[in-house]
C-alpha cells in the first residue's frame, strides 16, 4: 500500500508541475511564438501578430498555447504592445482587448461592438468567467461607453466596471491624451495583486517609460470568482464597416512576478502609411536612355489624356474646405465606385436624387453615394458644415454618413452600404422574406435606442423629423439603422426653440407641428409611435380604404383596444412560431398608441420609451385613452392622479432655426 501512496503522489507532483510550468514568457515579436490563431488572425515572417487583416465585419483571436493555473491569491503581471490602423484617420473598426478565459475558441462571439468576446445572449453572463482590459476605439451606448476613444475594465461582458479615455499621466498628475486610432504603436501594462484584489492598468508610447501613476485601478473585487483554473490569455478583436487591421508587436506574462521588459528596438516594424510600390515608375526610369523618342510621343498623348480627364472629374474646392479634408471623397473616386453612375448600380429615386450603390477603388468599402444637384452657393458652408457635423454621429442604429464630394452643380453625399435595403420592403407587397418577431422587436427597440441617442446622449440634439419605415435600412443582420437625415435639425442642449417650415410624410406629422410650426422631439416621439404600428401591424400609417377616407392606422388599432382585442391588430402574415411573443406584441402596440397622443406632454421621452422596451419601467394605465377629432387623448376622470401617471415632461423639447441648414431642400428623399 505504501508504493501505491508513493506512486500517487509523484502522479499528482508530475500533473501539478504540468499546470505551473511556462508561467511566464516574453515574445520580442512572434517570430516562433507557441500561440494558438482563429479568425483572420495571422502571423506575418517578420514577426507581427495581426489580429484583423483590414477585411469588415470580422473577429480575430490570438492565445498562448498552454493553459495558466491561476490559484485564488494568484498575482500576475502582464504587457504588450499594439497598433490600430485605419483606412480614415479619424474613423476606425473597433479596437482589441486583452483576454482571460476558460476556453480559447470563445464560441459564438461576434465581430463590431462586441470586439470578437461575447454576443447578444451571454454578454454579461456570470458563467463566462472572462476578464478583459478594451482598447476601444467606437462609443457604444447599448455598453455605456464613455467615449470613442477609451480603456476599460471589462469582467464577463462589454459593460467595463471601469473605465477612463485613453491617455497617460506626465510627472504623475499632468494628463497627456492618446488617440488609440493614430496608427502609432503604444505600450499597455497590466499589474493584478490577488492578495489585494486590485487590478491596474497603464498606457504610454513606446517612447515613453511606464508611468508611475496608472491610467485604471480596479480594487476590491474578487476576482477568483471569475478566474477559472487553469485559463487561458490572449487577445482578441473585431471590424465594423470601416476597414481596420490590429497588430500586436510584442507581449510579456508573469505569474506570480513582475513580467520581463519588452526590448522595444527588438520589436517588428509596422507597415508603412501609404507604401505603394510603383513598378510603372521603375520601368520608365530603367528605360529612358532607349525610348526618349517614344517617351516624349507619349508623354504629348498623355497630357492630351490628362487634360481632358481633368476637366472630366473636376471639382470645386474652396480654402475654407481644407479644414474637412478627411470628408471630402474625390469626384474620381466616386465615378469609379458607381462604374460610371451606372443604371445597373442604381439603388433608388428619391424626389431630390439618385442613389447608387458603389465600392471604393482603394479600401473596397461598399458605400451608397446620393447624387443631389444644386443651384446656388448661397448657405453651401453653412451645409458643408453640418454634413460633416451629421458625420461624427457614431451609434450602431444609425447609418454613418462617411463625407461629401462636390463638382460643378452637383453634390454627392457618401453613406456606408445597408446590404438589405429599407425597411418598407419587408412589411408590404407580398415581401419575399416576412419578418419574424424576435426581427421586428429588435428594429423597434433598435430604432428607439438611435433616437434616443439623437435627442440626449449625443453633444447636440439632433431631431430627425422623418422617421418612416423606408428611412430605416437593414444591415446583413437584419438590425434597423435609422437613416436620412435630410430633414434633420441641430442645436444646442437647452437651446429656445424657433420656428421653422412644416415638413415630413403625412401620417408621421405630429398634430401640433401645424399649429406651433416647430422641429421638437416631441414630433420624432409621435413619428416613433406611427413607425411601431407599422412594423407590428404590417400596414402603412394612412391607406386608402373602400370609401373617400383612408384608414388610419392609429385609429384602427385604436379600435382593437377599446374592445379588448389590441393583440388581433398585429400583422396577420407574422409567423407563430417559438418566436412569438404576445406579451411584447401587446406592449409594442400600447407602446404605439401612447406615443400616438395628441398632446405633446402625454408622450413619453425617448429614453422612457427604451425603459419601456426592454422591460426596466412597466406601461402606465391607459384605461382613459380616447379618440378625437384631433388624435388620441386622455380623458379627465381623476385628473390629478393621470397627471402624475401619464405625463413625460422632456427635457429636449427643443426645436432649432430655419437657418441651421439647406440639407431640407438637398438631401431628402431616398438613402
Amino acid at each position: 500500500m505504501s508504493i501505491i501512496k508513493l506512486v500517487v503522489m509523484l502522479l499528482l507532483l508530475v500533473a501539478i508541475s504540468a499546470t505551473t510550468e511556462d508561467t511566464n514568457f516574453i515574445f520580442n515579436g512572434f517570430y516562433s511564438a507557441n500561440l494558438t490563431i482563429d479568425g483572420v488572425s495571422s502571423l506575418s515572417s517578420d514577426g507581427l501578430l495581426r489580429l484583423t487583416d483590414g477585411t469588415k465585419q470580422q473577429k480575430g483571436h490570438a492565445f498562448y498555447s498552454k493553459p495558466i493555473a491561476f490559484a485564488k491569491n494568484s498575482s500576475f503581471s502582464t504587457s504588450f504592445v499594439f497598433a490600430i490602423r485605419s483606412e480614415y484617420p479619424n474613423l476606425s473598426g473597433h479596437g482589441i482587448a486583452f483576454v482571460i478565459s476558460p476556453t480559447k475558441t470563445l464560441p459564438g462571439a461576434l465581430p463590431s461592438q462586441f470586439l470578437g468576446l461575447f454576443n447578444e445572449t451571454n454578454n454579461g453572463h456570470p458563467t463566462n468567467h472572462v476578464l478583459a482590459v478594451e482598447l476601444d476605439t467606437i462609443q457604444n451606448s447599448e455598453f455605456e461607453d464613455i467615449n470613442d476613444n477609451h480603456v476599460g475594465i471589462n469582467i464577463n461582458g462589454l459593460n467595463s466596471a471601469k473605465s477612463a479615455p485613453a491617455g497617460y499621466f506626465v510627472d504623475g498628475f499632468q494628463f497627456q491624451n492618446l488617440s488609440l486610432i493614430s496608427g502609432l504603436p503604444m505600450q499597455v501594462w497590466m499589474d493584478y495583486d490577488g492578495g489585494k484584489n486590485q487590478i491596474s492598468v497603464t498606457l504610454a508610447p513606446t517612447n515613453v517609460k511606464k508611468p508611475e501613476t496608472p491610467l485604471l485601478t480596479l480594487s476590491h473585487h474578487d476576482f477568483s470568482r471569475i478566474l477559472r483554473r487553469p485559463s487561458y490569455v490572449g487577445f482578441s478583436s473585431s471590424t465594423g464597416s470601416i476597414s481596420t487591421s490590429h497588430y500586436v508587436l510584442g507581449w510579456s506574462f508573469m505569474l506570480n512576478g513582475k513580467a520581463e521588459n519588452l526590448v522595444i528596438t527588438e520589436l517588428p516594424k509596422l507597415p508603412h502609411l501609404g507604401d505603394v510600390k510603383n513598378e510603372q515608375s521603375m520601368i520608365l526610369l530603367v528605360g529612358i536612355p532607349l525610348f526618349c523618342l517614344c517617351l516624349i510621343f507619349l508623354l504629348s498623348l498623355a497630357v492630351v489624356h490628362f487634360m481632358k480627364r481633368k476637366k472630366k472629374f473636376s471639382e470645386i474646392v474652396e480654402d475654407w474646405e481644407q479644414d474637412y479634408g478627411p470628408h471630402r471623397f474625390k469626384y474620381k473616386d466616386l465615378y469609379i465606385a458607381t462604374k460610371g453612375f451606372r443604371e445597373e448600380e442604381l439603388l433608388g429615386r428619391g424626389g431630390f436624387g439618385r442613389v447608387y450603390k458603389g465600392i471604393m477603388p482603394i479600401s473596397k468599402i461598399e458605400v451608397a453615394v446620393k447624387r443631389v444637384s444644386h443651384e446656388s452657393r448661397q448657405g453651401m458652408r453653412e451645409f458643408v458644415a453640418e454634413i460633416v457635423s451629421i458625420g461624427r454621429l457614431r451609434h450602431r442604429n444609425l447609418v454613418p454618413l462617411l463625407g461629401y464630394c462636390r463638382r460643378k452643380r452637383e453634390l454627392l453625399l457618401v453613406y456606408d452600404f445597408m446590404p438589405n435595403g429599407s425597411l418598407d420592403k419587408y412589411l408590404y407587397n407580398q415581401p419575399r422574406v416576412t419578418l419574424n418577431w424576435i426581427q421586428r422587436f429588435r428594429i423597434i427597440k433598435g430604432v428607439a435606442s438611435g433616437l434616443c441617442y439623437l435627442h440626449e446622449e449625443w453633444e447636440k440634439v439632433v431631431v430627425h423629423r422623418d422617421i418612416k419605415a423606408s428611412n430605416i435600412l437593414l444591415d446583413f443582420e437584419l438590425n434597423g439603422r435609422l437613416g436620412d437625415f435630410g430633414l434633420a435639425r441641430l442645436c444646442d442642449h437647452g437651446c429656445d426653440p424657433q420656428t421653422t417650415h412644416v415638413v415630413g410624410t403625412l401620417g408621421y406629422l405630429a398634430p401640433e407641428q401645424t399649429r406651433i410650426r416647430k422641429a421638437t422631439t416631441g414630433a420624432d416621439v409621435f413619428a416613433f409611435g406611427a413607425f411601431t404600428l407599422e412594423v407590428v401591424c404590417g400596414r402603412r400609417p394612412i391607406e386608402q380604404g373602400g370609401g373617400s377616407d383612408g384608414i388610419v392606422l392609429v385609429d384602427w388599432v385604436y379600435g382593437f383596444f377599446r374592445r379588448g382585442e389590441i393583440v388581433e391588430a398585429k400583422d396577420q402574415n407574422l409567423p407563430m412560431g417559438r418566436e412569438y411573443r404576445e406579451d411584447e406584441v401587446e406592449l409594442a402596440l400600447k407602446l404605439g398608441l401612447l406615443c400616438s397622443s395628441a398632446d405633446p406632454s402625454r408622450r413619453p421621452n425617448m429614453r422612457q420609451v427604451v425603459q419601456f422596451l426592454n422591460g426596466d419601467v412597466p406601461l402606465p394605465d391607459l384605461s382613459l385613452l380616447n379618440s378625437s377629432s384631433s388624435g388620441l387623448t386622455f380623458g379627465h376622470r381623476q385628473e390629478a392622479h393621470h397627471d402624475s401617471a401619464m405625463s413625460f415632461p422632456s427635457s429636449m423639447d427643443g426645436s432649432f432655426s430655419q437657418s441651421s441648414s439647406i440639407a431640407e431642400s438637398l438631401l431628402s428623399g431616398g438613402r
